[in-house]
């Protein structure tokens, strides 16, 4: 099967292959996953967790869309990969060399790139294109770029001692860029923001002496003073001695995605990073902490 013609910056992908990865029967939503309760389970193994580094799982509202980066373990190059139901199953393609970490707007439009984005097109993507002065600072690092549906902005810095920079539209006008609280940039490696469609909650992951051992994901929820509660750990239900980063909510609210992967000290024992997933039920359990 041949897909589309993708354009990705100046990179131009031609007749690009696309591969059925699931049978024709499966056109579900999650790749006809069994669900998990609330242990976290490897999401689609095989299929979207591969032997490579797969990263940054991001879906359409609808759930017949999804988008990942990965890092293929024999050549150590970045792709930004798209799954999408075609003809009765799920299909993969690449659309081109990774740009940003991708994670896609609620209305599914936008992909935001780190401090780059492409929009939908009726052709597919548009070209990359830049976030502008405001966020394209030379001395800024943007890793990931979430937005919730009422146009608030939460992102990461690593060129300014990792941390999470947030930026809210105000009768239209756009704020300038502001540091979230000092209890949520404390840590160290503090990065990959997600906000809640709705703008109740904030995850992250961070690394703190109060921990499990390396980086783990935390929790903040929106006080009805409009200011964020305390940085929760999100506990043993979700943290290990691993890394735990990159967390993200199917568009639904069902589900917690996140990757877990090994420490410096560990690599060579498995594989890089697994894409997880997990039931919700695990971030409301944490809310009256």
């Amino acid at each position: 099967m041949i897909g589309r013609v993708f354009i990705l910056g100046a990179v131009f992908v031609s007749g690009v292959s696309v591969s059925m990865i699931t049978s024709q029967a499966c056109d579900k939503p999650y790749f006809c996953q069994q669900p998990p309760k609330l242990t976290p389970l490897v999401f689609a193994p095989g299929i979207v967790s591969t032997k490579h580094r797969d990263h940054s799982i991001s879906f359409t509202s609808d759930l017949k869309e999804a988008y990942i980066s990965r890092r293929n373990v024999d050549t150590g190059k970045w792709w930004l990969m798209q799954f999408k139901v075609e003809d009765g199953g799920w299909t993969e393609s690449t659309i081109g060399p990774r740009v940003g970490r991708p994670i896609l707007s609620p209305d599914g439009q936008t992909m935001h790139l780190g401090n780059k984005y492409m929009t939908r097109t009726d052709e597919g993507w548009s070209e990359v294109k830049s976030l502008g002065a405001t966020f394209a600072r030379s001395d800024w690092g943007i890793m990931r770029f979430s937005s919730s549906k009422s146009g608030t902005y939460v992102f990461d810095d690593y060129k300014n001692n990792d941390v999470l920079r947030i930026s809210t539209l105000n009768n239209g006008l756009r704020e300038k860029p502001q540091l979230l609280a000092p209890h949520i940039n404390s840590g160290m490696w503090t990065a990959h923001p997600f906000i809640a469609q709705d703008g109740s909650y904030l995850i992250w992951d961070s690394e703190k002496e109060e921990g499990y051992g390396d980086k783990d994901l935390y929790i903040s929820f929106r006080q009805q003073d409009g200011a964020w509660g305390p940085a929760i750990n999100m506990g043993e239900k979700v943290n290990t001695d691993k890394i735990e980063t990159g967390a993200y909510v199917s568009p639904d609210g069902n589900y917690l995605f996140f990757n877990r992967g090994p420490t410096e000290k560990m690599k060579g024992i498995e594989p890089e990073s697994n894409i997880y997933w997990v039931d919700t039920q695990v971030l409301w359990d944490l809310k009256d902490k």
